[in-house]
């Protein structure tokens, strides 16, 4: 075959040419940091990488390693034999490897690794013999069967587990390393025998069958659930593979003058310069993570082994120094010799990352355009919400698990209805709103909750968009739950929950506890400012908000809005008198009835664009004009029913006609959006007066502010709907300014959400000063899918890999990007001026913000608590634009 799969660790440096990038792609995380160390000289046990590409061409054979690669691993094998003067498979001086999983990016725990790879019933005996050590030679191989067996043939550890506390019950000792070479032997039998009972067959003897069958297990764990899961978290693209590192074994089960252990150079919690770890004497590295034995501090090998302790300081300092980043390093000491087993940059918290960044930075070893890297726009989400106390939380269990809509976690007592989460909010308790999806009438209750957790919706679902601006945690679609709204109760996992009853959810993993978890609040450091500011030097796009209200919009001022990208009028029609306004205009039977139920809002909406002006002090703010569909400011329970045509002073059976009248098939593509100003201009005179005169007001207050209106027409698909909206816009408004005398520039835009738009993006330009893109409804209409079911049947998609990523939380590129890139491009041929940017969702999504700064957008807009994440992905988008243009 012409392409190389396989690669010595002495040969990956020089082959790559030191680059890291490549390298990593090629050899996986792991394998570049083989071979990185094994060019510098440190003491590597030796092996080879079988790359990333191996695996990829292993799922392309169906599941199956060709010919070809199998015999070049076997070759391998022999150079291999070569240079360590042992042999694979003798029975007097065995050569015995581990296999180990090692994608690109590190995904700590989510694949496989088998040791003590070729033994069989002979040469565990060659080895005792060598090594004069039985006990040694029978603790490998009963790991190694153990291991094989459940990785690779997927026999349930536990029974292997079962046997060894049976054994030391038997023989009255607490450790492992208590068992004398005969109960280690004996236990080899047992361990055999639980194999051959599972798979029907013996455990195999032929040391290039193990080493075969394992290679396969590794490549297969690319595709375990766990490492699926993973990926889709952290958008890890299936296509990259993983690479496979075959490596010479170096015991730290050898006896007390051996062991294994974990550091980092510096701590990965808090960020400080200190080397932080774990080490286990008489061990193999399974047995640190396992918990088999309560691990020493690093720091304690000094007093051990202090030979040992500074050649691995000195080692440490080396790594750091060449890599200029926090390192994760694996080692063994066996026989008092220590070998280093992988280094990789080191996965830390946010708090530590921002410090390491700034520190670094001080240290000279990285500038601050290197530092902006070392942070992932993602991980300020722990900055900027409560977390739970990490004590109490590794000893909690989830009952349940959903989408994580909206980052932080919550504990409080179950509530289900808006009205209850009020009046408990009241009376001081602390609540958790659980609904089956929640619609903008429960947007009192979901404002004094402390979270929301709903059966039904997606990640742009109602509650998921305002739990995040917000910064309410919320977890969305946990479908495994029952919700019984008249008992108030709910079941999950067979566990019933009734009103009053404490849970906790994770708005940022998704999961679900039925037990009281105590959070921690968010804290920033002075770094956070430090190392924005950096972000900020570097980035193009600016970065704007969604925020509907002034403490929506001071609270994006503070994590660094530039602007509103998008104020949603309809959510400031449900409280209190204002809904009652809004059912009189809908049921009104003629526009003059019309016209004074709108002029009830009217101080209200005009009130509510005073305040967001003045919040933002002559920033932009982009107002959407009514979006949703009338139904949804109507009652649908008869109790309610009764009650409001009370309130309206009509009869129950002509609001339940009004409530039949407005009844839709598919309410998202029905009449809403523009189309409602087109049947009711006076809908949008109302708006474009509140607007207006709220922007004069403000002036006059401030006139340093120089406040200028940006109306935003929603849902256009026709240049002519648009003209027709805009013309009623621009007379009212010219009226207006006319009548006030005074000077007041505004702009009128609109929002690119149906392909239509997109298409038609240089005729609508022709009547649009601003495009912004709805990517929430751009998504749902190119797809063809409703964001709020979708949820339901996603997981299939990504089962079979047809999505990778939920598109609703990830902006698809290669479909919707390419709508986006068509309107920027036939937009700016009509109007070179016109202003762009997005204001869906995925405004706070680092690929996606990636992709608006590619697209050349002016600016990106998302949730108040999502904006630093913004500002972050901006940066980092501006600086590989940069490096690639070096």
């Amino acid at each position: 075959m012409s392409n190389k799969f396989l690669y010595y660790f002495s040969e990956g440096s020089e082959a790559f040419h030191g680059d890291m990038t490549t390298m990593k792609n090629t050899l996986g995380g792991k394998g570049a940091g083989l071979a990185e160390m094994t060019a510098a000289g440190m003491p590597v046990p030796q092996g080879f990488t079988i790359t990333t590409d191996a695996c990829t061409q292993y799922y392309k054979d169906g599941r199956q390693i060709n010919a070809d690669i199998e015999k070049d691993i076997f070759e391998h094998m022999k150079g291999l034999e070569k240079i360590t003067g042992k042999t694979f498979g003798d029975i007097s001086n065995p050569l015995l490897v581990s296999v180990r999983s090692g994608a690109r990016q590190s995904m700590p725990g989510m694949m496989d690794t088998i040791l003590n790879l070729g033994l069989n019933d002979e040469s565990v005996e060659g080895l005792a013999r060598k090594t004069n050590n039985a006990r040694f030679a029978y603790d490998s191989y009963r790991r190694f069967v153990q291991m094989f067996a459940d990785v690779v043939m997927g026999v349930s550890k536990s029974l292997f587990e079962e046997e060894i506390d049976k054994m030391k019950a038997e023989k009255g000792v607490k450790n492992d390393v208590d068992l004398t070479a005969e109960d280690l032997k004996q236990l080899v039998a047992v361990f055999k025998k639980i194999y051959e009972d599972n798979e029907h067959k013996p455990f195999p003897q032929d040391p290039k069958e193990q080493l075969i069958e394992a290679v396969k297990a590794v490549f297969r764990s690319w595709d375990n659930p766990r490492a699926n899961v993973y990926r889709k978290m952290n958008e890890i693209p299936y296509e990259w593979g993983t690479a496979v590192n075959v490596q010479q074994m170096a015991f730290g089960n050898s006896g007390d003058n051996s062991g294994t252990g974990v550091a980092f150079t510096r701590n990965p919690a808090t960020g400080e310069k200190a080397l932080f770890g774990e080490y286990l004497i008489n061990a193999q590295g399974e047995d640190v993570v396992a918990g088999v034995r309560t691990p020493s501090p690093i720091s304690h090998l000094k007093d051990q082994m202090p030979q040992v302790y500074d050649q691995f300081v000195e080692i440490a300092t080396r790594l750091e120094n060449h890599f200029k980043d926090m390192q994760d390093m694996e080692f063994t000491i066996e026989d008092g010799h220590l070998f280093m087993l992988q280094t990789r940059n080191g996965k830390r918290t946010a708090a530590a990352a921002l410090k390491v960044a700034c520190d670094l930075v001080d240290e000279g070893m990285i500038n601050e355009e290197e530092a902006v890297f070392r942070v992932e726009p993602k991980q300020l989400d722990a900055l900027l919400h409560p977390q739970f106390d990490a004590e109490v939380l590794k000893k909690s269990k989830e009952i349940g698990h959903g989408l994580a809509a909206s980052p932080g976690a919550a504990c409080g007592k179950v509530v289900f209805s808006a009205e209850d989460a009020k009046e408990w909010a009241t009376k001081g308790e602390k609540v958790i709103l659980v609904r089956l999806e929640t619609s903008p009438e429960d947007i009192e209750g979901m404002a004094v909750a402390q979270g929301i957790l709903t059966v039904r919706g997606g990640m742009t679902s109602h509650a998921a968009v305002v739990a995040r601006g917000m910064g309410t945690c919320c977890v969305s679609g946990c479908g495994e739950i029952t919700v019984d709204y008249d008992k108030k109760q709910f079941t999950l996992a067979g566990k019933t929950v009734k009103e009053g009853d404490y849970i906790s959810i994770d708005g940022s993993t998704g999961k679900v506890y039925d037990t009281a978890i105590p959070t921690v609040p968010a804290s920033i450091s002075g770094n956070f400012g430090r190392f924005m500011a950096w972000a900020d030097k570097a980035r193009k796009l600016q970065v704007y908000t969604n925020a509907d209200t002034p403490r929506d919009a001071k609270q994006a001022r503070e994590f660094g809005a530039e602007g509103i990208g998008l104020c949603r009028t309809e959510h400031m029609f449900f409280e209190g008198e204002r809904i009652k306004a809004m059912r009189e205009m809908i049921v009104a039977k003629t526009v003059e009835e019309r016209k004074v139920a709108l002029a009830k809002l009217l101080p209200y909406q005009q009130g509510d664009f005073e305040g967001l002006y003045e919040v933002m002090e002559g920033r932009p703010v982009i107002i959407r004009y009514l979006d949703p569909p009338l139904h949804e400011f109507l009652p649908t329970k008869e109790e309610d029913i009764k009650e409001i045509a009370g309130e309206l002073k009509i009869t129950v059976e002509e609001l339940k006609n009004v409530i039949s009248s407005l009844h839709e098939f598919n309410p998202m593509m029905g009449h809403r959006g523009c189309r409602l100003s087109v049947s009711y201009p006076e809908i949008a005179e109302m708006q474009t007066t509140a607007v207006i005169n709220a922007a004069i007001n403000v002036n006059k207050k401030h006139p340093e502010f120089k406040t200028e209106p940006n109306i935003m027409i929603p849902l256009v698909g026709e240049i002519k709907e648009l003209k027709f909206v805009k013309d009623i816009v621009t007379s009212t408004a010219d009226r207006i300014i006319k009548e006030a005398g005074v000077d007041l520039n505004y702009q009128v835009g609109t929002m690119i959400e149906i392909p239509r738009a997109a298409l038609t993006a240089g005729d609508i330009a022709k009547e649009a000063e601003f495009f912004s893109f709805g990517t929430n409804d751009l998504t749902q209409m190119t797809f063809g899918f409703s964001r709020d079911d979708a949820g339901k049947f996603l997981d299939s998609y990504y089962e079979n890999k047809i999505y990778e990523s939920d598109p609703f939380a990830h902006l698809d590129q290669v479909g919707v990007g390419k709508l986006i890139k068509m309107a920027v491009a036939d937009g700016r041929a009509t109007r070179p001026d016109i202003h762009l940017g997005i204001c869906g969702e995925h405004g706070g999504d680092p690929s996606s913000v990636e992709f608006c700064h590619f697209a050349g957008l002016n600016y990106v807009s998302c949730s108040p608590f999502r904006v630093p994440i913004a500002r972050l992905a901006a940066a980092q988008a501006a600086i590989k634009e940069k490096r690639a243009k070096a």
